[in-house]
């Protein structure tokens, strides 16, 4: 992965970027959220992400979160066009029992949050991130081979040229350093659907 191609959208105070690895230091209070149910709109999130207007591919990173320790700290994969549509997929730190499992797309400024309880010993995290046109999907996996489907879900905005790649937060007073890994972009996993024909 050639990270030259790629660009921040709020750059992290405390980062590096190494030939296979990044790191990011959250700051405190960062957060990427519009609007449901909590009535608050964050976008302060450190992004860094490439650029493609191709229709078809999957792009998959291993996500370490070793030190993560405070509610909602975060880090993962995101699809960030502009401050009212995106899409991100992580694991957010609960408690010391459970971990929560999830993704939240936002469209047109709203954003949905679907998860799933995960034990608090697990650390790591491969997700797997892929296009077929403006429809998406995002699966995740404990061992970076064999993947689960977290998402199958449409971006009005996600038609053309897109920017995705890594993103990492922690919306309360906490800090931690997420590391990303074992970076691949491919041809799309996720394939065509083979049941009912389209309309």
């Amino acid at each position: 992965m050639d990270f030259r191609n790629w660009n921040w959208t709020r750059k992290p105070k405390s980062y590096q970027i190494k030939e296979k690895e990044i790191e990011i230091i959250t700051s405190p209070f960062t957060d990427l959220w519009q609007r449901t149910y909590y009535h608050f709109q964050n976008d302060n999130a450190p992004v860094f992400q490439m650029e493609t207007e191709e229709k078809y591919f999957s792009f998959t990173v291993k996500c370490d979160f070793t030190e993560s320790h405070h509610r909602f700290d975060q880090c993962g994969i995101v699809m960030y066009l502009d401050s009212e549509n995106w899409l991100k997929a992580s694991v957010e730190y609960e408690n010391e029992e459970f971990q929560h499992l999830g993704s939240v797309v936002t469209n047109h400024g709203y954003s949905d949050w679907a998860t799933t309880a995960i034990k608090a010993d697990i650390k790591t995290m491969y997700y797997r991130f892929s296009r077929r046109e403006d429809d998406y999907c995002i699966e995740c996996s404990y061992d970076g081979k064999t993947f689960s489907q977290m998402r199958v879900c449409h971006m009005l905005e996600g038609a053309s040229k897109i920017s995705f790649g890594i993103y990492a937060c922690s919306p309360e007073d906490s800090s931690f350093k997420a590391l990303f890994s074992e970076f691949a972009l491919t041809e799309c996993m996720w394939k065509a659907h083979d049941g009912q024909q389209p309309d």
